[in-house]
């Protein structure tokens, strides 16, 4: 608390900025833990999230003990960059634009690529096949 202001002039400058006066929701009456404990709780909530999604991803793939060693090697520079990203686009509408033309980019890529290489497997087939002929 500043020296300059006494506790009443402090709740009055509170209600002013409030708008209103009135309790303070959430489970208890300290408006800056109330804030505390939203933001463990949105972050508890995330975690969770993102290890479903993660799962989910992975398990259309690999097997169960697999999927937790991908999830348990992760490097922390992998770990940093992505919270790194996601922090960027969350900041800003550009930065939510930037980060989905990248990632729409690396998907159309990695199409790109898997089609190109499915090509020439199916090139290499046709003349082994063209070959065992002559």
């Amino acid at each position: 608390m500043s020296d300059n202001l006494d506790r009443d002039e402090i709740h009055r400058l509170v209600r002013a900025r409030r708008g209103k006066t009135g309790n303070v929701p959430g489970p208890t009456e300290n408006p800056a833990t109330n804030l505390m404990l939203a933001d463990v709780v949105m972050r508890m909530g995330s975690y969770v999230l993102r290890g479903g999604v993660e799962k989910a991803f992975l398990k259309k793939r690999y097997d169960d003990e697999t999927v937790k060693d991908i999830k348990n090697n992760r490097s922390i520079w992998r770990t940093l960059s992505s919270i790194a990203v996601a922090k960027f686009a969350t900041r800003s509408v550009p930065g939510a634009a930037i980060v989905g033309t990248g990632i729409l980019g690396k998907v159309l890529y990695d199409h790109s690529k898997a089609r190109r290489s499915q090509k020439r497997e199916g090139d290499a087939q046709l003349i082994e096949q063209a070959n065992e002929d002559s």
